[in-house]
Formats: C-alpha cells, structure tokens, sequence
C-alpha cells in the first residue's frame, strides 16, 4: 500500500479525480430535481449529500481515465452508477426496517416508507434515462443488468437470509447480486466507453467482481466486530434482522445439536432474547469463523489485486490496488 497512511487510497483516488467528481456531483442534482414533485430532491439529497465515499462512480471514473478516455460521457456513467445504488439503498432500508444509514436517519424514517421506495423507484428511472446518453448498446446492457442482477440478489436474500441451509455458495450468489455486481458493471463500463480492448474490459469487470465481494464480506464483518461510530451501523444489526451472513453459515456448518438448535430458534425461528447476540458471539468465536470470514476478505482482495495484472502502467492502477487493500484493512 501506499506509504501516506495519513490519505486513504479512496481519497487519492478522488483528489485525482476531482473536477470529473465534481462534475458527477452537478449531474446528480440536475437530474435529480423535479419540477413536479418536490419530495424527490429532498429525498435524494438527504442520502446523495450524506458523505458516502462515492466509491462505484469514482470507480466508473477511474476505469475510464485508466484506459484513455477523452469524452464526457464517463461522467453520465458515473452518475448512473450513483443513482442505481441510492435507489438499492432506499429501497434496502424500507426492506429492513433500518433506522440508520452513514451514521444519520434513514429517509423512510424521517419520511416514510412510500417516498422511500417511490423516490428508489424514480432515482432507478432516472439511471436508465441517463444510461443512453452516450449511446452504447453494450453499456446499456452491463447497467440494465446489473440493475437486474442487484434485484434478483435481493429477492434470493429474502429466502436465503433466514434459511439454515443457505451455505456459502448461495451466500457468495446473493452477495454477487446485492454488491459485486455494480461494482463490476461501474468498472467495465468505465472500459467500454474507452474502447478498451476485451481483455482489459475482461480485467475491470474481474476486479469490480472480487472488490464488491470483498467489501459485501468485510461488511458483514464488521456487523459482529465493527466500530458502530466508525461504520454508522449498530453491532449486531445482522443477527437482530436475522441475516444469515457468511461468519453465522460458516459457524452453522460447524454447530453441534446444541449451536443449531440455538440458530433455529434466533435466526429462523425470530425467537430472540436477552444475551443472544453474546452467545451468537460466542459460537462465532469458538469455531473461529471470524478469522476465517477475514481470511475470505483477504482472498477476494488478492483476486482483485491480480486482476490489474492485464490493464496498463497508470497511476489510477496503482491506487485502485491499493483501495483492494483498503477495503480489508477495515477489519484490522
């Protein structure tokens, strides 16, 4: 990694790109605005202006200039990539019943549920308008179906998340879904709209993949050994919800009658009580499956890492490896 531990990697990336940022930024909130209904804006601003690092559009950025890109119109890809994410967002925050995001109240919570997924509805209407612009029938194919694979991910979660016999293949098939894939999809368009050849689209689209698995894992992580203050998320959100994420299905595999009977009960039963989410800990220590969950982490990183093998001699290169790094390094 870099040697200024003082600048995160993310914030290289976006000090490097900061007039393109800025011009995601404008993009966002013309498009964003609506003559007709003024809750929208109010919506999107409340999530758009909240302080997320805007990794995916900077991806989408990064990729671009990587592979030489000289028109404007990485920068309508970025604001896509934005917007399909604030729009999961929204909509994932209705789904569960979350209070708080990035730290501050989530939008159904200081609105409601209705603009909540009324507004996700517009804001992925929205990303399908802005997707055409430049023109490319490839582009629209990697963003149309990520926008879909993103929504299939999340209907297989809702089976998945509270079914003990979701083991880690299905866990890595709704992780694909939910996160990697507009993580890949922001790095291969952003190579698509350059013209870059197939093999380097090939190395985006791999390094997009292992990153968003990566980041989806450490997330899930940090749920059970997490800073709340520093991930804006409360410890435990995942075992409360009853998520089955991967350091619970790795510890499940290993349960005795016990240990499952005690999963039964907290996470496909709903049956939770005082001390549950101690105890969930306990087990995930006893069998160890937060290191090994780390251990996960690192691999998917070291896949992304190796993917940038294939793409040109940049300085983005090197800091898009070095955000590899950056995502696991969350967890130490």
């Amino acid at each position: 990694m870099n040697d200024d531990a003082s600048v995160k990697p993310h914030e290289r990336l976006a000090a490097f790109l900061t007039d393109d940022m800025a011009a995601v930024s404008t993009l966002i909130r013309e498009r964003m605005a609506s003559k007709h209904a003024p809750r929208i804006p109010e919506v999107t601003a409340h999530l758009v202006e909240a302080g997320g690092k805007r990794l995916r559009p900077m991806l989408t950025l990064a990729a671009a200039r990587m592979c030489g890109y000289g028109g404007p119109y990485h920068v309508h890809l970025a604001a896509t990539v934005e917007f399909i994410h604030t729009a999961t967002l929204l909509h994932d925050d209705v789904v569960d019943e979350s209070d708080q995001r990035r730290g501050r109240p989530t939008a159904n919570l200081l609105w409601d549920n209705q603009s909540s997924v009324l507004v996700g509805d517009y804001l992925f209407a929205r990303s399908f308008q802005l997707m055409t612009e430049p023109g490319s029938m490839l582009v629209m194919q990697i963003l149309s179906n990520a926008a879909a694979t993103i929504a299939e991910g999340e209907v297989l979660q809702l089976t998945a998340a509270r079914n003990l016999a979701t083991d880690e293949s299905i866990y890595l098939q709704v992780v694909r879904g939910k996160t990697a894939a507009l993580f890949s999809a922001a790095t291969q368009v952003g190579g698509v709209i350059a013209d870059a050849p197939d093999a380097e689209v090939q190395a985006l689209y791999d390094y997009g993949d292992a990153l968003g698995i990566a980041f989806q894992i450490v997330d899930d992580l940090l749920d059970y050994q997490g800073d709340s203050g520093a991930t804006g998320k409360n410890i435990g959100d995942d075992f409360r919800e009853r998520k089955l994420t991967l350091p619970v299905i790795k510890a499940i595999a290993k349960a005795d009658e016990a240990e499952r009977a005690f999963w039964v009960r907290t996470i496909e039963k709903g049956r939770q009580e005082d001390g549950d989410l101690e105890q969930a800990l306990t087990f995930l220590n006893k069998h160890q499956t937060l290191a090994a969950t780390k251990d996960d982490a690192l691999s998917w990183a070291a896949k992304a890492k190796g993917a940038l093998a294939v793409l040109p001699d940049h300085e983005v290169k090197d800091m898009l490896s070095d955000i590899a790094d950056y995502v696991v390094s969350r967890i130490n």
